[in-house]
């Protein structure tokens, strides 16, 4: 597992205008995320999770601060390159028309049937499941193959916004489980938003609290999650901030 920084923020803070005024949704967010390494953000609805998860993959471009991508500035890597290296798995699994065989080689044309198959495996879309249509999977399924299609270009980091909220409690923890496994056998760098702290502390790691778009506390999972240091912490923990 690698201990070099994979991707740092630096000041990043985007703005966007309200009937009030101007409101900063992320606001002045330094961190350094370790390479290999699953990394939990938390906070009430409304913090800016997944507006910073959308300006580290530049589906929306900051007001402010940069982010360096294995020592670079972002901005200095084409978006296709970019989003070949860092991969985005949305919270609604959105797939192509076709089954689910063509939706992961849609990322790489030229894996091989046994390459393919070996991902399939991987994201446990087994037996019929891969040449199904993907109109008749269920939403973890879906995402299974959501999840299948993102680890076909090899991605060194991982983006997930939610990647089980739809789903009910079993699939959820099939889906955490099948994460950190890819995350243990490739290496893979995992930023993941999450709405749920126990889910945080089941993938353990690093977790990252926001709140008005701001980083409060960060450390390993289950002392932000149970003993955070902060009085913001404190009152997410106690649910006073939801």
């Amino acid at each position: 597992m690698s201990s070099a920084v994979a991707l740092e923020l630096r000041g990043l803070s985007r703005s966007v205008s309200t009937g009030r005024g101007t409101r900063a949704i992320v606001d002045d967010f330094t961190y350094a995320f370790q390479g290999g390494k699953i990394h939990c953000i938390l906070g009430p609805s409304g913090a800016g999770k997944t507006s910073l998860l959308r300006l580290v993959n530049r589906l929306d471009e900051p007001g402010g601060g940069k982010v360096l991508f294995d020592g670079v500035d972002m901005e200095t890597i084409p978006p296709c390159e970019l989003r070949l290296r860092m991969g985005y798995l949305f919270q609604t699994p959105y797939l192509f028309d076709g089954t689910a065989r063509d939706n992961i080689r849609y990322a790489d044309i030229g894996l091989t049937d046994e390459e393919l198959v070996s991902l399939a495996d991987r994201a446990q879309i087994t037996g019929e499941l891969i040449d199904a249509d993907v109109d008749n999977l269920s939403v973890g399924e879906k995402q299974r193959v959501a999840l299948a299609r993102l680890l076909a270009t090899e991605p060194s980091v991982a983006l997930l916004d939610e990647p089980t909220s739809a789903l009910d409690p079993g699939h959820s923890e099939a889906i955490e489980s099948l994460i950190k496994r890819v995350a243990d056998e490739k290496g893979l760098t995992v930023i993941m938003v999450s709405h749920n702290p126990e889910q945080a502390i089941r993938m353990g790691g690093e977790a990252l609290l926001m709140v008005d778009g701001r980083l409060v506390e960060s450390g390993p999972c289950e002392q932000v999650v149970n003993r955070p240091r902060t009085v913001l912490g404190r009152k997410y923990r106690d649910r006073e901030l939801t």
